[in-house]
């Protein structure tokens, strides 16, 4: 049996009730070891990422030590440990650390299990240390609440040595547009699962339609830590997402919702509140396995491009729901911060687009004094050069003053 056909049979394996507990443990320690050999000098990231779709994902921790890093991107490495620390310890500090704090101090709720109070503080310290470290190293990024619930995960499967690095690559080029100083691209995420739910039943999506897909923000945003209480299964579902682009996890709560549309279908649709209220909450137990083999097939059957209501046209060509679809293993952290100016100059043009579209919108009377379509034209070529607020009142200034027959 080669090691593609280990991982296809662990299939069967998992889902058997006759097969006895040998049996079973051989076949994840032969998937366990066609992984570690896919993690050589020269990895297989095609193998990796069969694996970690595959049933069971990459079986374990001491896998996942080698694995992970080779899925975000990068060669695991040893630090010296106190050259390391010492050196971000000294970085200047990060404007976000006391929410750090107040994070890190309600986290490990539901995993590890059977922590002394001695233990749990030490995790807290590590988990403060990794996320400090992070933030202080790429000091452009933004943290929000819930980024701890991933960071944790990191830090239980890679040991506080390596977290931190994985953490980086993940935080820069993965879940990007979660740390830009607007929710605007996070939102943006949401906005793609009406499109699926149309390709795959108009029905439902035309159920759903007065509920805004805000319901899918807390799961989408930290990965689904937040909302997975079993370490065992969140750390398969990670093993799935770091195998894929970013856009996975969106069409992964699609199909949640498919899952559940016999019951989304008895609450009428002028109650969106219900909705909301139900689509919120992840529904208990997941069956995971299902869940990803249907993402895959889903993604297979409507790629993001031929998604209806040109939803991929709108997402930003800097946003990581596209930076994620081909090669993305070759990038570094400077291609992520490379990303992030981007992302960045591209919000502020939008604002300042909305900002004087509103100011247009204000003074429209004397706008159509000298032409509306002028002013635009005017106003949109001015956007390029970035000073939109101030030409704006200008314009208006001496339409202002025109009028009043200064």
């Amino acid at each position: 049996m080669d090691c593609y056909e280990a991982a296809n049979n662990q299939s069967t394996i998992h889902r058997s009730t006759t097969r006895d507990e040998g049996e079973m443990s051989l076949g994840a320690g032969l998937k366990s070891d066609c992984i570690l050999n896919s993690c050589g000098e020269k990895p297989d990231i095609a193998a990796l990422v069969h694996f970690a779709t595959s049933t069971g994902g990459l079986v374990n921790d001491e896998v996942r030590r080698q694995a992970w890093p080779l899925l975000l991107g990068y060669m695991p490495y040893k630090k010296t440990g106190s050259t390391e620390s010492a050196r971000w310890q000294d970085l200047p500090r990060h404007k976000d650390e006391d929410q750090v704090r107040l994070d890190v101090d309600r986290s490990f709720i539901y995993y590890p299990k059977n922590q002394s109070e001695p233990q749990l503080d030490r995790r807290k310290r590590e988990l403060s240390a990794v996320i400090t470290q992070v933030l202080r190293e790429q000091p452009i990024l933004s943290y929000f609440q819930g980024f701890h619930d991933i960071a944790q995960v990191f830090l239980l499967v890679l040991g506080v040595d390596d977290a931190a690095a994985a953490v980086s690559q993940l935080s820069l080029l993965r879940i990007r547009d979660f740390m830009l100083p607007s929710l605007e691209p996070s939102i943006a995420h949401l906005h793609l699962l009406p499109s699926i739910l149309e390709a795959e039943c108009p029905k439902l999506r035309l159920h759903l339609s007065q509920t805004q897909p805000f319901f899918a923000l807390a799961a989408t945003l930290t990965l689904y830590a937040h909302d997975i209480q079993e370490y065992s299964d969140i750390a398969r579902l990670f093993d799935f997402f770091l195998a894929h682009g970013a856009v996975v996890s969106v069409y992964f709560f699609a199909i949640i919702i498919l899952s559940r549309r016999e019951e989304l279908f008895e609450i009428p649709a002028d109650e969106p509140e219900m909705l909301h209220s139900v689509l919120s909450k992840l529904p208990k137990p997941l069956d995971l396995e299902a869940l990803i083999a249907q993402t895959v097939s889903l993604y297979r059957k409507f790629p993001p491009e031929k998604l209806p209501f040109r939803a991929w046209a709108k997402i930003s060509q800097y946003s990581v729901l596209k930076t994620t679809t081909e090669d993305f293993r070759q990038q570094t952290l400077s291609d992520g911060v490379v990303y992030f100016d981007l992302q960045v100059a591209q919000l502020r043009r939008r604002e300042m687009r909305r900002k004087a579209m509103a100011t247009l919108w204000k003074h429209r009377r004397l706008a159509g004094r000298v032409g509306l379509a002028v002013l635009v034209g005017a106003i949109a070529i001015w956007l390029g050069k970035g000073g939109v607020e101030s030409y704006a009142t200008m314009v208006f200034r001496r339409l202002w003053e025109k009028g009043r027959g200064y």
